[in-house]
């Protein structure tokens, strides 16, 4: 039995039942052709553990206490008194937080974050071990925010690093303290405690596009349709209280993020609902998918409120590319209320059904395209940059 390659190699030479030599096309960017998004046959993990995505946690880092001064007198078999030999305490480990691409949120990083303590002196002259700093990588946009809400740190690059907690210098041993009038001192410093800062730790950008759309309109289904995320489904309104998020891959490649955001209601904005806490999860998404149920009763309306909570929150969201995804076309009472829709409406309209897997392979290439656009945009807006 061979084993079935996700991806068709334009040759393949066989021999003894082993892949000897494999070539793969080379990678091209999206030029003109149709990017085709790649639905992987593997099936899903049967795990009921549903793996939300953390984009904003609050953070303690606390830095290593510094190691204490020893205190004691040499006494070796020719001389008695030979004098002070108490070595110096080391210092405390740093709390860092490191930018990688490699991780996606915020889910592996604890409520505290405690550094290692430094190692305390010894007796003859011995110097304690200076503490290793705590390293954690976080996604890139992460943001550190103090008590006040100011932006304390911003890891924008790859490799960046913010030191949220410094650890504590290690106290000096009596060895230290011998001066021409003091031959033999009997002190020592203790070693200094670390920072202990609290923080409010945000990603700026979750995902390339957001799901966004009234309780039950479907974007949990379609989040599970397009992608291998496994959201919880079911009839009932705030089924999705966090984020989830999907990858879709295309066949040069590419890989666009999309997040199933929660559901939002009428008075979001006045935090009814926790709708606060959801809006903060839309302005980290680039592009704003608004799921329509058109089955419901004037699913227009829907798309009224959702425009005013996003525009009461942050006008700056309503700048954001916007399209329509008219769900549940799949049901009788839809027909009429999306040639209305369509009639009332100005922004794009594509018209699917995640249940059934309705013209999902259209709305996969139409992110494509709009991941494209905004990509061709950010590189424009770079080279700019660059000339000045």
């Amino acid at each position: 039995m061979f084993k079935i390659l996700s991806r068709i190699p334009s040759r393949v030479i066989l021999r003894s039942k082993m892949v000897i030599s494999v070539e793969f096309p080379q990678k091209s960017h999206y030029s003109g052709q149709r990017a085709v998004a790649l639905r992987s046959r593997k099936p899903k993990s049967t795990a009921r553990e549903a793996q939300f995505f953390v984009d904003s946690k609050k953070v303690r880092a606390i830095g290593g206490k510094g190691g204490d001064g020893c205190i004691s007198l040499l006494q070796i078999w020719a001389n008695d008194r030979a004098g002070p030999d108490g070595g110096d305490g080391g210092n405390g480990g740093h709390v860092i937080f490191q930018a990688s691409h490699e991780i996606r949120d915020l889910q592996a990083v604890g409520s505290v974050v405690r550094a290692a303590d430094g190692e305390n002196g010894q007796n003859k002259d011995c110097h304690g071990k200076c503490a290793d700093h705590t390293i954690i990588q976080v996604p890139l946009g992460t943001i550190f925010r103090d008590e006040s809400g100011r932006i304390v740190g911003d890891l924008g690059r790859e490799g960046l690093m913010f030191i949220a907690a410094r650890g504590g210098a290690g106290g000096k041993g009596n060895h230290f303290f011998v001066s021409d009038t003091i031959q033999a001192p009997r002190v020592c410093q203790y070693g200094a405690e670390g920072e202990n800062i609290p923080y409010l730790v945000e990603v700026q950008s979750i995902a390339h596009i957001g799901l966004l759309g009234m309780p039950n309109a479907g974007k949990s289904t379609l989040l599970r349709a397009i992608t291998r995320a496994k959201p919880k489904v079911a009839p009932y309104p705030f089924t999705t209280l966090k984020p989830h998020l999907g990858m879709v891959h295309y066949d040069d490649y590419v890989q666009i993020a999309i997040a199933d955001l929660p559901g939002l209601i009428p008075g979001s904005h006045k935090n009814r609902g926790l709708g606060i806490q959801f809006l903060k999860h839309v302005e980290r998404c680039n592009t704003l998918l608004f799921i329509l149920d058109v089955s419901a009763v004037e699913p227009w309306k829907h798309f009224e409120q959702l425009q005013y909570e996003l525009s009461q929150f942050n006008k700056a969201l309503m700048k954001r590319t916007q399209i329509i995804v008219a769900n549940k076309i799949d049901l009788p009472e839809s027909v009429e209320n999306l040639r209305e829709l369509r009639r009332r409406v100005n922004v794009p309209i594509l018209e699917i059904s995640a249940k059934n897997g309705t013209n999902l392979n259209t709305l996969l290439s139409k992110i494509r395209q709009i991941y494209d656009e905004a990509t061709a945009a950010k590189e424009a807006g770079q080279e700019k940059v660059k000339a000045k």
